[in-house]
């Protein structure tokens, strides 16, 4: 290894030419600009957008009520404290201090870590295929509102059986079919998927859902392809719209009949469940699906913050608002389920549901009892829909935003950042279709289940507290929060990226893997051994990038094993971020004006670390 001396004033401090000031204006016509928030709204909206999804109103509340209702959010809240806000803010921090997205940001503090932006990115291009699918689902259904009765409200359709049977009560004593199916579950099963027998037999593809999947694309497309610019604007409907259906459905909720015996089953705390590891495990794996952390948008999202932008103060706001909302759909969804068991006379556990039984079973059987029944319908999917779109976009922009920083040369200049997002878009499109056939739903539930599951998450967010909090090391990265907000956050985030998160995420991954179980589904197919190898494929397909990247960072630098860690520990001092402190744009200081710091950034660098 050879240090390299910075002669010249205009000398080059990092690859990227848009994070040099003198670099970006010699080349102005060929190299775009980065870009950023045009304010702090812009910021806090595209975060909420994402964070806040489908998880919020069909995850949370089911798991409140299946682990001891209040009991739940004890250890809810202690993972909250120690494991959420510690992460989210973690990578909200990274993104802002380095202006880089989910790959180019470990590089630059710790290089030998730098396989923990490969793993989030992997773990995002498995979300971006098949999260966008539940949206497909979601609009068909929209489309079939349109209607003064229900498609899923009465049998004698085409697609129903001779054992679909209108009933209220599926206890009464006038129900002698014991293969009796209600008519919501057979539109789900055998109108909307086609659902053919196992995953061996993937049939042929829906081609309504298909050109809903395109029409969820295209407007994703269009939501981000002038990147912050459009994204920003676009956030001010998607991620607020959904507050106001969530308020009319909760409205409309508490004030039916039965909601009390709903919302009374949501909440009742039941102490004796926190004793079972389980709740504990539950709790820990929903903090990590609700808030978006190890998948590299934080990072992303916070890298078009201005470098003075208060992230510290923002995480700890969108956490809570995160939570908040997660608590309140839980209302919204339980008073429903109260009023659906009480007009069928049932008891709760027999109505409850969880993800998309919820969203496409229980709930649109709940509204068919109401009355204008299509429209109620109507607004709860339009709410799934901006739910989940704004997630969909954001993740598709975060990954989009890791591809370009690292290879702005080629992405930044005239048209190709947009058809670097138009051909994302397509192939994800295209590999998406596999899901939209009659055997895509055990395609999608091996997604699901494996490609972007609470394992992986949690395997991430080990190694992102290690690195931060031993690598690079904690008092480090609070002096350069310090350089960016002007104080230092309150000493027990520091101990948790030390100390609690990495050591409660280890044990959680440790019980994940011994309480393993293998996938079935409706707990009732079973997978064949190749459908559970593709399912672990794509589960280690992102976990192995960190202990591959770490391999191969080793084998390619050259010296003692003591030199290589010093070099890839991270490039720069803290006393070089503090020299290279820009006022001004409020843009990250990866690049000086004057001549005289940049001679002593050279000796620095000499001394202390490499480029």
């Amino acid at each position: 290894h050879t240090h390299r001396r910075l002669s010249q004033c205009n000398s080059h401090l990092w690859k990227d030419p848009a994070s040099n000031p003198g670099a970006a204006r010699g080349n102005d016509k060929k190299v775009n600009e980065r870009g950023q928030w045009n304010n702090k709204i812009e910021f806090v909206l595209s975060v909420a957008g994402e964070i806040i999804g489908l998880g919020n109103v069909w995850r949370f509340p089911y798991l409140c009520y299946k682990n001891g209702g209040g009991a739940f959010l004890v250890p809810y809240v202690i993972f909250f404290v120690c494991c959420g806000i510690p992460v989210f803010f973690l990578e909200t921090a990274l993104g802002q201090f380095t202006s880089e997205g989910g790959i180019t940001c470990w590089r630059k503090v710790c290089p030998l870590f730098e396989g923990i932006g490969y793993a989030t990115q992997v773990i995002e291009a498995h979300l971006n295929v098949y999260y966008v699918v539940i949206l497909a689902w979601a609009i068909f259904y929209l489309f079939n509102c349109f209607t003064t009765e229900l498609p899923w409200a009465s049998c004698g359709h085409e697609w129903n059986t001779e054992n679909c049977m209108e009933f209220q009560n599926p206890n009464s004593s006038n129900i002698s079919n014991p293969y009796a199916t209600s008519p919501v579950m057979e539109f789900w099963e055998r109108r909307v998927l086609k659902i053919s027998s196992g995953i061996e037999h993937v049939g042929k593809l829906r081609w309504e859902l298909a050109l809903c999947l395109l029409v969820a694309w295209i407007i994703c497309y269009f939501c981000i392809w002038k990147g912050p610019k459009s994204t920003g604007k676009v956030v001010y409907v998607t991620a607020t719209f959904p507050y106001f259906m969530l308020v009319i459905l909760l409205i409309r909720g508490i004030t039916l009949p039965g909601a009390a015996d709903g919302i009374k089953f949501y909440l009742y705390p039941d102490m004796s469940r926190l004793s079972d590891p389980q709740v504990w495990v539950d709790a820990g794996t929903q903090i990590f699906f609700s808030y978006a952390i190890c998948l590299g948008c934080l990072t992303a999202l916070g890298s078009y913050n201005s470098y003075h932008n208060n992230c510290y103060r923002d995480c700890i706001m969108l956490c809570c608002l995160n939570s908040g909302t997660s608590f309140v759909a839980g209302f919204a969804i339980f008073s429903v389920l109260g009023f659906m068991a009480y007009e069928q006379n049932v008891p709760i556990e027999m109505v409850a549901e969880s993800g998309p039984g919820l969203a496409f079973i229980a709930y649109p059987k709940a509204v068919t009892m109401m009355p204008w029944a299509p429209l109620w319908a109507c607004l709860f999917f339009m709410m799934l829909i901006f739910l989940g779109l704004d997630s969909q976009f954001v993740c598709v922009e975060s990954l989009v935003t890791a591809v370009v920083d690292m290879y702005p040369k080629t992405f930044r200049v005239g048209y190709r950042r947009e058809l670097l997002i138009l051909g994302m878009s397509v192939v994800s499109f295209l590999v998406g279709l596999v899901m939209l056939t009659e055997g895509g739903m055990y395609v999608f539930q091996l997604f699901d289940y494996y490609a972007a599951s609470g394992m992986c998450l949690l395997f991430v967010a080990i190694f992102e507290s290690i690195c931060i909090g031993w690598i690079y090391g904690s008092d480090r990265f609070y002096q350069n929060i310090e350089d960016m907000i002007g104080y230092k956050p309150i000493f027990f985030i520091k101990w948790c990226w030390k100390i609690l998160t990495p050591g409660i995420c280890t044990g959680i991954f440790l019980f994940y893997l011994i309480k393993y179980k293998p996938l079935k589904y409706n707990n009732v197919y079973t997978y064949p051994d190749w459908g559970y190898g593709i399912g672990w494929t794509m589960a280690l397909s992102s976990m192995v990038c960190i202990p591959l990247g770490i391999v191969v960072k080793i084998w390619k630098t050259e010296g003692t094993l003591s030199e290589v860690r010093i070099r890839n520990s991270g490039h720069l001092p803290v006393s070089l971020f503090h020299l290279m402190r820009r006022p001004g744009a409020g843009k990250s200081p990866y690049a000086v004006n004057d001549c005289d710091s940049k001679s002593k950034i050279s000796t620095i660098t000499e001394k202390e670390t490499h480029f």
